[in-house]
C-alpha cells in the first residue's frame, strides 16, 4: 500500500478510536430504555408522519437501537447501514425513494429487510462533535421530497438527543457512578496480548477462521463444519484462542471480535453455496462468548446477517458452553428462545463439564449436544467416562436432540461411539482444523465422504 494511502487509513483509524472513546464515555450501549429518548422518537415520527422511527448508536461493528417507535429492532450489523452513510457525509441524509438513490445499491438489502422505502436521518453527536449515532424516520413507501426547514427540524431533534447524552454523562460523573476501567495488574506491561494488541489485530484483519468438519460416523459424510478462530500474528505466527480470548473477554473486545466472527461465517457460507449448491445442507457452527450471548438484540443481529448474505437460518449454528449462560438463567432463556424461533441451530458445546447440565437441559431449546473431548479421550481408560458418554447419548435420544462427540482421536474411540449409536463426531482422527482453502477442497470430495480413518496424533481440538 502506498505511503499516502497508509497515512489516510491511519488517520481514519485514529478518528474512529476517538469516536469510540466518546461513545463509551456515555455508557449508552446495551442499557435499559429511557423515556427521554422514547419521547423524542415519537415526536420525530409524528412530526414527519412517518411509519417508524429510531434512535441508534454504533460501535465498531454493530448498530445498537436505543429507542424504536412501531418497528422494534434491538440491533443490526453496522456494515452498509444508514449510520455509515451519515458518518461518511458527516451530516444528515435524505432518501425519499431508495430505488432512485445512488446509495440504494448498498442500502437496499438492509432497508428491504426493514420493510422501508424512504428515510431521513440526522447525526447524534458528542459534545466534541463526533457522530455517535442517528435519529432516523422511515416511510414504507416513497415520500415527497423533504424541504430544508423540515430537515433542520430533524437535526434539532437529534441535537436534543445529544444534549440528553451529555447530561447523562455529566450526571454519572457527578454522582460518582461512572464506570472506571479496571486498574491494570502490576505485571500488565509484561503481559501479552494487551487490549491494544487485540485492537490492532482486529483493525488489520489478522483474525481468521480455521474449519474442522463434523462427520456422520456411519457414512463418514461431512455434515457440518465448526469455525474456530485463530490469530495470524505477523511476528508470532498462529496464536491459539486460549491465548487471547480470555483477554478479549476481560477488556470487552470480545464483542467486536465476535461480531467479526458471525459476519465472517455467514460470508463463507454464502461463498460455499455459490460454488456448490450442495453446501445449502451444510451447517457452519460458530462459538459464542458469554458476553455476546447476554445481548438481548443478538437474534436481530443474526437475522440481519442472514438477510444480508442471503443464507438460510438452518445453515448457521451457534455454539455455546453452559458457563455462557448458567449464571443468569432468565436472560439466557429469552435469547435462546429468540434464536430458536429464528430457526438457527443451537449447540451446547463441551456438554457434561458444567455442574448443572442435566438439571437445566430441559429448559433450553438446544438442537445439538456436543460431548466434551475430555470424556471421549478417557473412554478407553475405564468405565466411568464411558458410562458418562453413554448417558449423554441416551439423554439426547430421549429429548430428540442430535449429539456430536468432540475430539475423536483413535480408532478405538471411533468404534465405541458407533457401537453406542452416536451418530456424529469430529476430531483429529478425521481432520484437523484447516484453512478455508483446504476446507473448500475437502468439500469437493465425491459425496463429501471422507476415507476410512487411520490412527492420528492425539490432540483435542
Amino acid at each position: 500500500m502506498p505511503q499516502a494511502e497508509m497515512e489516510i487509513v491511519r488517520m481514519a483509524q485514529q478518528q474512529e478510536k476517538v469516536r469510540l472513546a466518546a461513545l463509551m464515555s456515555t455508557e449508552i450501549l446495551d442499557t435499559a430504555p429511557e423515556s427521554d429518548y422514547d419521547a423524542i422518537v415519537r415526536l420525530a415520527a409524528e412530526y414527519f408522519h412517518a411509519d417508524s422511527a429510531a434512535i441508534a448508536f454504533a460501535d465498531e461493528r454493530r448498530i445498537w437501537m436505543k429507542s424504536c417507535w412501531r418497528h422494534v429492532i434491538r440491533e443490526l450489523p453496522r456494515e452498509n447501514s444508514i449510520f455509515e452513510t451519515v458518518l461518511a457525509k458527516n451530516g444528515p441524509v435524505v432518501v425519499p425513494d431508495i430505488s432512485c438513490s445512488p446509495c440504494s445499491m448498498v442500502l437496499l438489502p438492509r432497508l428491504k429487510y426493514l420493510g422501508m422505502n424512504a428515510f431521513a436521518s440526522a447525526p447524534v453527536r458528542s459534545a466534541g462533535g463526533k457522530i455517535l449515532g442517528t435519529l432516523t424516520v422511515f416511510w414504507n413507501e416513497p415520500c415527497p421530497e423533504i424541504l430544508p426547514d423540515a430537515m433542520r427540524a430533524l437535526e434539532t431533534m437529534a441535537n436534543f438527543v445529544s444534549s440528553q447524552l451529555e447530561l447523562r454523562r455529566l450526571r454519572r460523573i457527578l454522582s460518582g457512578t461512572r464506570h472506571l476501567p479496571r486498574r491494570p495488574r502490576a505485571d500488565s506491561d509484561q503481559s501479552w496480548p494487551r487490549a491494544a494488541d487485540l485492537r490492532h489485530a482486529l483493525d488489520q484483519g489478522e483474525f481468521e477462521f480455521y474449519y474442522q468438519p463434523e462427520i456422520d460416523l456411519v457414512t463418514r459424510k461431512i455434515v457440518g463444519v465448526e469455525a474456530l478462530i485463530r490469530w495470524n500474528h505477523p511476528e508470532r505466527g498462529l496464536v491459539s484462542p486460549t491465548d487471547f480470548i480470555p483477554v478479549a473477554e476481560e477488556n470487552g473486545l470480545i464483542l467486536p471480535i465476535g461480531d467479526w466472527g458471525l459476519a465472517e461465517a455467514c460470508s463463507q457460507i454464502q461463498k460455499w453455496c455459490q460454488e456448490d449448491p450442495r453446501s445449502a445442507s451444510l451447517r457452519v457452527g460458530v462459538n459464542l462468548s458469554a458476553r455476546q450471548f447476554s445481548r438481548e438484540g443478538l437474534a436481530d443481529h443474526v437475522e440481519a446477517l442472514l438477510n444480508q448474505f442471503g443464507i438460510s437460518s438452518r445453515q448457521l449454528g451457534l455454539e455455546m458452553t453452559e458457563s455462557s449462560f448458567i449464571q443468569d438463567l432468565n436472560p439466557a432463556l429469552g435469547v435462546l428462545g429468540s434464536l430458536r424461533r429464528l430457526g438457527v441451530s443451537l449447540l451446547m458445546d463441551d456438554f457434561g463439564t458444567g455442574y448443572s447440565s442435566l438439571n437445566h437441559l430441559h429448559s433450553f431449546p438446544f438442537d445439538v449436544l456436543k460431548i466434551d473431548c475430555s470424556f471421549v479421550r478417557r473412554m478407553t481408560d475405564g468405565d466411568q467416562a464411558l458410562q458418562i458418554v453413554r448417558t449423554i447419548i441416551e439423554l439426547a435420544r430421549v429429548m430428540g436432540m442430535q449429539v456430536v462427540a468432540e475430539g475423536i482421536e483413535t480408532i478405538e474411540q471411533y468404534r465405541l461411539l458407533r457401537e453406542m449409536k452416536c451418530r456424529f463426531g469430529q476430531g483429529y482422527l478425521f481432520a484437523r482444523p484447516m484453512k478455508v482453502e483446504d476446507m473448500t477442497q475437502l468439500l469437493k470430495l465425491p459425496g463429501r465422504i471422507l476415507p476410512e480413518p487411520e490412527a492420528a496424533e492425539a490432540v483435542c481440538a
